[in-house]
């Protein structure tokens, strides 16, 4: 086939899938088409489809075949290929408004990008003008949320697309992030929900996520199209949106067109996943003739094979070395901070075993410690957390007993402490002697190893402690809580993603020679990069040497935002499961040293001994502090453990509503009598089947959810007022909040109130003194009245000060400067309704400039006072 000028690419490069489709715009249809997944490999996948689509319309010579690209990628292939780029939202309004020309509203759901484009008539023109929105840089709402939770949930692709929404129970799973999202359905994956179950739950709340946010307001008109990849192949997502549109339609009593179901207005259109590949051709025929002329793929294959290696070393800040700059460096490294392997203690047939247990209930792992009188860890068991912390302690509790009795001895367990997110629920459910905060629990573990300790830095699953002390003392400690950066969960997360265990980061990380640079800061912008790093050439090791080597800015500068490591102390104890990785552990040691430099203070590093195990070791000898101390356990013993009947209740009948937020709690029902061995399963099936209560024996009559008496029943909640059930409690817990806020003022809030006190301070304001005599001369006159009229005009000036940002830290100053000169500061809190209801119209340009000049004439006038 002959190439013609009246031939035109469009190119879709997006962040998970590459689409192309070349025209005959004098016909104007699509004579080729393609649709394909990268795999991060953008250039690579953008080549292939260059040379399948030439071979495949036997192009022998492309002169004057013309290009267009959009798309994540678009900017970066299309210099290469000669393509001219055209922004993703400009493509895709050619696009409907070309092929569908009654839409109204369009949902694109992309592999990291979400955008809602609503079409309404100006009034002015007549003409359609469009509203886009789109997400920004985080990746919550679209399809990289359901590639991921798919992945983990292992369902095969054409059983997802063909998995639907109608008909099956719903689980609150959130959607503003996919960090949170994914804890959801872990949660729920664990309780035994179906999958067809976890992805109608995700489809729901992604779907209402940009519902509310990207519609920004403004109501979705039909007709309505459906474009991008979950929207075109995923028959729930399709679904989803068909049921939720009509429902805010029926509210805001849109208007639709009569004998039309409202669900038929909302549709996925032909060729829709090639809509912004489509528009970007439209937008190519209003350009000259020399924009965007297609140069074939041969640059394309130069920056593959040359170009992209001089990128990446301008990338890599000229690292050439990786972590490490010699092997000696590295060995001396891993022999001076590996963990030793733990022996368990051994015990000699039918010996007594007395100690302490620590249990941590972690958010994604339990651990356990078995401690010594002398306070020295016996025995230890870690497990991944099953979603139940109750389920969990019985497990790793047995797990601990187990390895006492398959020596011939005996435990006799003295004392138990907890710590850890569960650690007032088992504290309840064990009798345990204390529930530690995790900061005190490791900070007792870390200083019963290394005394001399001036900080600790845990780092684990889902969280970063940064606990400084003085003398033994804590001083100060740092918590994330809203950040997943730099936590250990996000290491193995993108681990697993490039095929690695947790177990193998550090020595595919020791493996790179160089890596790229990533801003420290949010886990969901890292993650983007790792995709931009990826459709740039970075290997699987060298982005994992990168992660690694921005962990500890993540920790130091990003979480905890203490640049000056070397005013808080010498010694450094590293704990938490994720300094297992040495590679992460590397980067922190020389992190903490280069700070060190010019200081003439030399750190001392260390990686505690049992860093995965530190929070529930501080457990067990907190126990066996309150032993020594005559404090007896009331531990509920072994075979009661094994025994404890529990079942958990997580549905609309546990939402509380105590507040707007209207959360959704889990209710976790347990029994800890005694019971005969061969009747405990009998007994476990019985409990969590029983679904009638006699009245009589109905202990809160007010609940939806009944309680048998004896039975205890633990609250998972994400409040204090969510731990209750009845009004009368959670007014009692409130009161109690109350009447520590009362006895412990708010400094910060004191702190802010006493910024816009006036402190009255000295006045420097001159007065116009007024020349007398026989000798005043008539220019002295008018300087004098010249003068006078300003500072009159000053009496009347008031300067207004928002109570916003870093006006509470600036305002004392610029107070008393300005009643000193006699001008009178007035503030007001943003929150006041200090602008009319009615608005008047917005002014034009012209009146805007003239508005413009009288201020800044009348601010030049008041300066010059």
């Amino acid at each position: 086939m002959k190439s013609k000028r009246n031939y035109s690419i469009g190119f879709d490069v997006g962040s998970t899938t590459v689409k192309a489709v070349m025209i005959d715009t004098d016909k104007d249809e699509i004579i080729w088409s393609d649709y394909q997944r990268h795999d991060t490999k953008q250039p690579e996948k953008s080549l292939e489809l260059l040379k399948k689509m030439e071979s495949d319309l036997d192009l022998q010579d492309v002169t004057g075949i013309r290009c267009f690209i959009t798309g994540s990628g678009g900017s970066n292939i299309g210099k290469h290929i000669g393509g001219k780029f055209v922004q993703e939202v400009n493509a895709v309004s050619l696009a409907v408004e070309k092929l569908y020309p009654a839409t109204h509203s369009v949902i694109e759901l992309g592999g990291q990008d979400a955008k809602i484009i609503i079409f309404k008539p100006d009034e002015e023109t007549g003409k359609k003008k469009k509203i886009p929105s789109m997400n920004d840089k985080c990746a919550g709402g679209t399809g990289a949320v359901i590639d991921k939770i798919n992945a983990k949930l292992k369902i095969p692709s054409d059983e997802l697309c063909n998995m639907g929404y109608y008909d099956l129970r719903l689980h609150p799973v959130a959607g503003k992030c996919g960090v949170f999202a994914e804890t959801d359905i872990n949660g729920l994956q664990k309780s035994g929900v179906p999958a067809d179950q976890l992805m109608a739950s995700l489809f729901e709340s992604i779907i209402q996520q940009n519902i509310s946010v990207l519609t920004r307001g403004h109501t979705l008109m039909p007709e309505v199209l459906l474009l991008g990849g979950p929207n075109c192949y995923i028959r729930g997502m399709k679904e989803c949106w068909q049921y939720n549109i009509p429902k805010i339609w029926e509210e805001r009593k849109v208007k639709l067109p009569a004998g039309i179901a409202p669900e038929d207005l909302i549709k996925v259109p032909d060729n829709a996943q090639y809509f912004a590949a489509i528009g970007a051709v439209e937008y190519g025929k209003e350009e000259e003739d020399h924009i965007g002329v297609y140069a074939g793929w041969k640059g394309l294959e130069h920056y593959i094979l040359v170009g992209r290696e001089e990128e990446k070393k301008k990338m890599s800040g000229g690292n050439t070395v990786g972590l490490y700059k010699t092997d000696t460096e590295l060995m001396e490294f891993k022999k001076k901070h590996k963990i030793e392997k733990f022996i368990p203690a051994v015990f000699k047939p039918g010996e007594l075993v007395q100690g302490f247990i620590g249990i941590d209930g972690g958010s994604t792992s339990t651990k356990a410690a078995l401690v010594s009188h002398d306070k020295e860890v016996l025995l230890k068991a870690y497990q991944l957390s099953k979603g139940n912390p109750i389920e969990d302690t019985i497990d790793i509790l047995t797990n601990i007993q187990k390895q006492v009795e398959a020596q011939g001895a005996t435990l006799e367990i003295l004392g138990v402490g907890t710590t850890g997110y569960a650690k007032d629920i088992l504290k309840d459910v064990l009798q345990a002697d204390v529930a530690l905060v995790e900061t005190v629990a490791h900070t007792q573990a870390g200083l019963h190893f290394y005394p001399e300790t001036d900080v600790i830095c845990d780092v684990g699953g889902q969280d970063i402690k940064i606990i400084i002390l003085n003398q033994g003392r804590v001083v100060d400690f740092k918590l994330n809580t809203q950040c997943s950066a730099g936590n250990g969960y996000f290491l193995q997360s993108t681990a697993q993603g490039f095929g690695y265990t947790v177990e193998e980061f550090a020595e595919k990380a020791f493996e790179a020679s160089t890596f790229p640079k990533f801003g420290y800061g949010c886990a969901v912008f890292m993650q983007s990069d790792i995709v931009d790093f990826q459709r740039q050439g970075w290997k699987a090791e060298e982005i994992m040497a990168g992660l690694a080597n921005v962990l500890p800015k993540n920790i130091w500068l990003y979480v905890s935002q203490i640049p000056n490591l070397a005013k808080l102390g010498s010694t450094f104890v590293l704990q938490g499961g994720t300094q297992h990785n040495l590679a992460a552990v590397k980067t922190q040691v020389d992190f903490i040293e280069e700070r060190f430099k010019g200081s003439g203070i030399e750190p001392k590093v260390f990686v505690h001994k049992h860093t995965g195990e530190a929070g529930a070791i501080g457990c067990g000898i907190e126990a066996a502090r309150l032993y020594q101390n005559g404090k007896r356990t009331e531990f509920i013993g072994m075979e009661r453990v094994a025994n404890i009947l529990y079942k958990t209740t997580r549905e609309e009948s546990t939402r509380c509503y105590f507040c707007k937020n209207k959360c959704l709690r889990t209710f976790i029902d347990v029994k800890t009598e005694s019971i005969p061995a061969d009747r405990v399963e009998e007994e476990k099936k019985k409990f969590i089947e029983m679904t009638v209560i006699e009245p009589e024996k109905i202990v809160n009559p007010k609940s939806k959810v009944p309680l048998e008496s004896g039975t205890q029943r633990l609250i998972i909640a994400t409040c204090e007022k969510g731990t209750v059930e009845d009004v009368a409690d959670m007014r009692g817990i409130k009161q109690g909040i109350d009447d520590i806020k009362k006895s412990n003022p708010n400094i910060i809030e004191e702190a802010a109130k006493i910024a816009w006190v006036s402190y009255k301070p000295e006045s420097v304001k001159e007065e116009a003194a007024e020349p007398k005599g026989l000798f005043v001369s008539k220019k002295q006159k008018e300087e004098y009245a010249e003068r006078a009229s300003k500072l009159e005009m000053r009496s009347k000036l008031v300067i207004g000060i928002p109570r916003i940002l870093n006006m509470y830290q600036h305002t004392p100053f610029f107070t008393a400067y300005f009643e000193s000169l006699g001008v009178k500061p007035v503030s007001w809190s943003l929150r006041r309704r200090i602008i009319p209801v009615r608005l008047s119209p917005r002014p034009s340009k012209l009146q805007r400039r003239r508005s413009l000049r009288k201020v800044t004439c009348s601010m030049n006038l008041k300066l010059n006072m």
